[in-house]
């Protein structure tokens, strides 16, 4: 059927058609509705959790009893290391009475309150932000700052809060698109242009991937506005990059069996379709592979990663569409000169046989078990690396690559009030117990007891807040969450719940942490089944899928030694792994699909001792490219100030090149020269190795 669709795909005149079409289907989707991504993301970490967790029980009935749950607190702090003055008061009393008059601040603002050393006074307003007025929030920060720091006369003023550091994260993920998507082109481009040595060839490649970047674009925003699926920053991003990095790579394949098909078919509409008969069914395999690997996230207990899921999903379809419909008719339509000035010419010889990559097969032939063994142990050795990987959460200090103002004024506030101040811990119980519940609360190691209030009660219901002593971010924190939890949960009757902002990075974090252990075994076992039916074996699959976990393995102990030793990263977000072994995993595979249905596709005319050496000779070159490419994509996620989305780009383009360059090239080849038909048990194949009619598909 393949061959079928093919052949129309790349008729003489059908292929304006489908050059025609996808333009429209480009325009009509990305063009439309790409560039309205970001009015549909929800980077409110409350947003990530899901409806069940504790902290967003708390949030649900705190707006029954009046609370907004679009309001989010910041703090105005202000200081004089010389004491605070009479004429100081009066100015921050005068903002106190100016704040609220914005239209961005929510009821009334609480203060001024002198700090105990005499040295700072605080206002606590209340932004509303709104259910989609994150973007907005650093222009209502900035508005309140210019406010407090109008006729300071000394005063030092900074804002903390979750307002504060909510603006600080808007900001850093304002034009995220953007940037990554200039970046990764940047990178591509050199890549592309390294890799064919032509002026034109890489043109093509690159254009439609950039069309498949803002078609999925489009598409996620649709499924965003019409399916309830939830789309932050962190997922957009990651959007961009992986479907430019894989559509590039499928691009990169196709182009390269075309390549070979020219010098065997004087017709290049014949060439294509011949290459695309041979090249589609491991594109496809590979896609679907990736595909249903991110679908699994959607088993995950976050909203944010379970939204990942089908957002990366869809990208990686209209990648593959792309690649697979338009990348051929233009390659056809341009026709051979692209190729200048290496213009594969019809009946010369493609120079597979002498190339780097068939040296490095004859040198593996000559003693495989020992090159594979060395090879695995070289890799286990370096994954002991993962035991200084601390990937607990990180603080709001350690979310950035860079200094932060909220994070600054976070620490000064710490010097001259409780730690938790502006981020009080929130709990909801039955009325008739507010009280047993509020001295139960204050009797908590880690909450500040006089601080300690009921300030609502209605229809049974009663909101409690508390301070907490320690920084609102930090590990102390939240184990006094977990201590008020557990302390309130014995009290009959009273249906306690802990909420507010630390229960909701701590609901997030434990969450993260569930979702590891969840969905890592079931995408291997997705994985597994798929390169079973792919390639009829089990040994085969099994070994593969083997060798990927222990590139994982391997990178992620590499990447854990970097982080701490060389970029200083003291840890790691709590769901990092879990994205890495997704993308690692997924992608890697694609380059074991490409290199292992060209070894089955060739072992069936001469075995599979000769057929592994001439896959590795004839796809070296372009599965390398294809890694460097992927792994130059996904460093470019490196170009933000996000330590997650930092260590995510560093891990991943590490893996893939470990994948592309030691584990397909060497582990692989060797396991399949020193094995030979036992790749394929229980197939025909295994009994028949080398028969051209035998298992033929």
């Amino acid at each position: 059927m393949h061959r079928n669709i093919a052949g129309w795909v790349t008729h003489h005149w059908a292929k304006w058609v489908v050059v025609v079409l996808s333009l429209i289907f480009v325009g009509g989707i990305g063009g439309t509705f790409g560039p309205r991504l970001a009015e549909i993301q929800e980077n409110d970490i409350a947003s990530f959790l899901p409806g069940d967790a504790e902290s967003t029980q708390v949030i649900a009935k705190s707006a029954q009893l009046g609370a907004d749950p679009d309001a989010v607190p910041v703090v105005v702090l202000y200081v004089r290391g010389s004491g605070i003055t009479p004429d100081d008061t009066a100015k921050v009393a005068a903002d106190a009475r100016a704040i609220p008059a914005m239209a961005s601040v929510a009821d009334e603002v609480a203060g001024p309150q002198p700090s105990q050393d005499g040295k700072a006074l605080q206002l606590i307003a209340t932004i509303q932000v709104g259910k989609d007025g994150f973007e907005d929030l650093p222009q209502a920060v900035e508005d309140i700052r210019d406010t407090a720091e109008k006729d300071a006369n000394g005063l030092e003023v900074s804002l903390a809060g979750p307002a504060a550091f909510g603006a600080d994260q808007a900001k850093a993920f304002a034009g995220i698109d953007g940037v990554l998507l200039l970046s990764a082109l940047a990178i591509v481009f050199v890549l592309l242009v390294l890799t064919y040595r032509s002026p034109i060839l890489w043109f093509i490649p690159l254009l439609c991937g950039v069309f498949s970047v803002f078609t999925a674009q489009g598409f996620v925003y649709l499924l965003a506005r019409y399916a309830d699926l939830t789309v932050n920053g962190q997922s957009a991003g990651i959007l961009s990059v992986l479907v430019l990095g894989a559509g590039v790579d499928y691009a990169l394949l196709i182009v390269a069996r075309y390549r070979e098909e020219l010098h065997h078919y004087e017709d290049r509409h014949q060439a294509m379709s011949h290459a695309l008969h041979r090249a589609a069914p491991a594109v496809l395999a590979s896609g679907a592979t990736v595909i249903i690997g991110l679908l699994c996230l959607m088993f995950a207990e976050l909203n944010s990663t379970s939204g990942l899921g089908p957002v990366a999903a869809a990208g990686i379809a209209v990648a593959l569409l792309m690649m697979l419909v338009l990348l051929p008719a233009l390659l056809v339509v341009f026709g051979r000169w692209v190729f200048w000035p290496f213009i594969p010419r019809f009946g010369t010889s493609a120079h597979a046989e002498s190339g780097v990559w068939s040296r490095v097969g004859r040198g593996i032939e000559k003693a495989p078990r020992a090159v594979w063994i060395g090879t695995t142990l070289a890799l286990v050795a370096v994954s002991f690396g993962v035991l200084q990987l601390n990937a607990t959460g990180l603080s709001n200090e350690d979310t950035f690559t860079t200094t932060q103002p909220s994070v600054t004024a976070e620490k000064e506030l710490a010097k001259h009030y409780p730690g938790g101040d502006g981020s009080p811990v929130q709990v909801i119980s039955a009325a008739d117990r507010a009280k047993e519940v509020a001295s139960d609360l204050g009797a908590v190691e880690g909450i500040d007891a006089p601080s300690v209030a009921v300030v609502a009660q209605k229809d049974g219901l009663a909101l409690i807040q508390a301070t907490l002593s320690s920084a609102p971010d930090s590990d102390d924190a939240y184990a006094t969450i977990e201590r008020a939890r557990a302390s309130l949960g014995d009290i009959p009757d009273a249906d306690a719940l802990v909420g507010g902002q630390t229960a909701i990075n701590k609901d997030v974090q434990d969450a993260a942490s569930a979702d590891n252990r969840l969905i890592i075994p079931i995408i291997l076992l997705a994985v597994l089944l798929i390169l079973a039916l792919l390639l009829r074996s089990i040994v085969a699959p099994v070994i593969l899928l083997g060798t990927v976990v222990l590139s994982f393995a391997a990178a992620l102990g590499i990447s854990a030694l970097v982080f701490r030793h060389v970029f200083g990263f003291p840890g790691a977000d709590s769901s990092f792994p879990l994205f890495a072994f997704v993308f690692l995993v997924a992608l890697g595979i694609d380059y074991n699909i490409f290199l292992m249905t060209r070894v089955r596709e060739e072992a069936l005319h001469v075995g599979t001792h000769r057929g592994a050496l001439i896959a590795l000779a004839a796809t070296g070159g372009v599965i390398t490219s294809a890694g460097l490419v992927l792994a130059g994509t996904f460093a470019a996620l490196g170009s933000l100030p996000i330590v997650f989305l930092a260590e995510l780009g560093f891990a991943v383009a590490l893996g893939v090149l470990l994948d592309t360059i030691i584990v397909r090239s060497v582990l692989v080849t060797a396991l399949n020269l020193d094995l030979g038909r036992w790749m394929w048990w229980p197939s025909n194949l295994w009994r028949t190795d080398g028969d051209e009619v035998a298992d033929r598909p």
